[in-house]
């Protein structure tokens, strides 16, 4: 995002791979980086990204691809969504996104000018029609370039991922081809953009329905496909044909990237975080290595008098398996200094919830000063589950930087870390073979921090909390309708009741990886003072 020269080098040396082609398209503002947010209000930018389209449009004088890039584009004051049409050495055409997105993830109409319905562009003597992501997503935008003469349809995307979104893709561009009877290059890009992370899989859909390109997730890719006429329709010459992953890999692997560029993006040398013997940061730990590497992920267990030998032995044994740096920081003589410290103004009250916090804190504070003396990020390890009902501390387990669990209920981390134990994700650093010792992921979860814990003490059985989460995060249902759906009304009205009332902690959690339909933060946006409760 916003290293415009950068991406103007990457732009050229893909062109220069595909030198023998008729026209080279990339994704959706690939000038800039999407989504660009309010940065791309600034005028610097958009002078800066105007004179590197001008800069690769001079390119094109050397008689190689013609070029369709997106970009932003400020013309008669207004600002648009654009792809330029660059060919002999000049910007020789635009055309502008008409259907701007204004819902979860995305808020185009705060910063872009819908451009009008226009008719498809002429390259090398075709009619291609240059539908912008969301323009397919209704008739209108492809009926007109359709009827206008557009034979082909190329379409750069920005589309965030989402847990089962590939099917929803291919079910879109399907229907748009058959709609209108031409061939559609769905080209999406890919990379990590802070919680949000682009998984690519681009298509191509011949008309008919069939599909000739299928090119595989995650991966970054330059290819040439060949294209004819038969019976005055273009069709193009099968190709690559990825099959679509389970959904465990998918998921995994977009938590991979989204810590991989957030840290190498953003220039950290690597990542710090508390190991405790549980699940959820033992699952952390092993996307860490994945993602970066074991040499550049940093394990701390940081134990108190509540912690047990099971947990000191599980988190050395996962470390172990990961190859990662481990060492241990009692945290004892901190919480002993803590207690002295307040012991005056604490007199004559009972231990409580504010003594298990001063625990979790102290091990933000040691994890916060690693990072601030050693430069690695902190990875905090939360999973969605606890985001939900506020079963996490703030300042203590929420303090961090990045979090990859941030969109997982606990039920999935489970899931993830058998699927991890058995799998080798595409692209990973990590080792092969068990990376989560057994007992991690059959030992009942606990946060230690007073004798005999268990996370079930304070929740509901989390699959019953996941259940409800489920029915009231994803789904927005009432509490009549989930009741209905055989859950416990005094369950679904308490959890209901915590879900609202955690809304303070969410605001200022760190980001996390967008993985299903209603993250915490772009997609729900809920306000903290709230008063209203369905359930009554």
């Amino acid at each position: 995002m916003g290293d415009i020269a950068g991406n103007l080098a990457k732009a050229r040396a893909a062109r220069a791979a595909a030198s023998g082609a008729d026209v080279i398209l990339y994704s959706e503002l690939f000038v800039t980086g999407y989504p660009p947010e309010d940065l791309v209000l600034k005028r610097a930018l958009q002078d800066e990204a105007r004179d590197a389209v001008k800069a690769f449009a001079a390119d094109t004088a050397d008689g190689g691809p013609a070029v369709l890039i997106g970009t932003p584009w400020r013309e008669t004051g207004k600002l648009y969504n654009a792809v330029a049409l660059l060919d002999d050495g000049r910007v020789a055409a635009r055309t502008f996104k008409h259907d701007l997105p204004n819902y979860g993830v995305f808020d185009e109409k705060r910063v872009f000018t819908p451009g009008p319905l226009t008719g498809p562009l002429s390259v090398r003597g075709v009619r291609l029609g240059v539908p912008i992501c969301e323009d397919i997503w209704t008739p209108e935008v492809v009926e007109r370039l359709a009827e206008t003469g557009g034979e082909i349809m190329l379409v750069p995307n920005g589309s965030p991922y989402e847990a089962g979104k590939e099917d929803v893709r291919l079910g879109l561009v399907t229907a748009r081809v058959n709609e209108v009877q031409r061939p559609f290059v769905y080209l999406n890009q890919v990379g990590g953009q802070d919680e949000l992370v682009f998984d690519g899989a681009s298509l191509v859909v011949n008309t008919g329905g069939g599909v000739a390109w299928a090119l595989p997730p995650w991966e970054e890719a330059t290819v040439v496909t060949e294209w004819r006429r038969e019976n005055g329709l273009w069709v193009c010459a099968d190709g690559e044909k990825t099959p679509p992953e389970d959904r465990s890999q998918s998921v995994y692997r977009a938590m991979m990237l989204g810590l991989r560029d957030y840290v190498n993006k953003n220039r950290f040398p690597g990542v710090v975080l508390g190991l405790s013997g549980g699940i959820d940061s033992a699952l952390s730990a092993a996307v860490a290595v994945d993602a970066l590497g074991a040499a550049r992920v940093r394990c701390v267990m940081m134990p108190s008098r509540f912690t047990s030998e099971d947990s000191l032995a599980d988190a050395e044994a996962c470390a172990k398996l990961l190859g990662v740096s481990y060492e241990t920081i009692p945290i004892e003589r901190a919480v002993g200094a803590m207690d002295d410290t307040l012991r005056e103004e604490f007199a004559g009250r009972p231990a409580d919830t504010t003594e298990e916090n001063i625990q979790s804190r102290l091990r933000g504070l040691i994890l916060m000063a690693i990072s601030n003396k050693f430069g690695p990020m902190v990875l905090t390890t939360g999973n969605k589950s606890e985001m939900s009902v506020g079963y996490a501390t703030l300042y203590g387990d929420m303090c961090g930087g990045y979090n990859v669990l941030k969109d997982i209920y606990k039920l999935e981390v489970f899931r993830l870390s058998r699927w991890r134990n058995r799998m080798l994700p595409t692209g990973a650093f990590g080792p092969p073979g068990r990376v989560i010792p057994e007992r991690i992921i059959v030992k009942p979860p606990s946060a230690e921090l007073k004798p005999n814990q268990t996370d079930q003490d304070s929740l509901p059985p989390y699959d019953i909390l996941d259940g409800i989460l489920e029915c009231l995060v994803e789904k927005e249902m009432s509490f009549e309708e989930v009741v209905a759906k055989g859950f416990d009304a005094a369950t679904v009205r308490r959890v209901e009741h915590l879900l609202y009332l955690s809304e303070y902690k969410r605001r200022q959690a760190p980001p996390g990886v967008k993985i299903g339909p209603r993250n915490f933060g772009r997609d729900r946006r809920y306000p903290i003072t709230n008063a209203f409760r369905d359930a009554r």
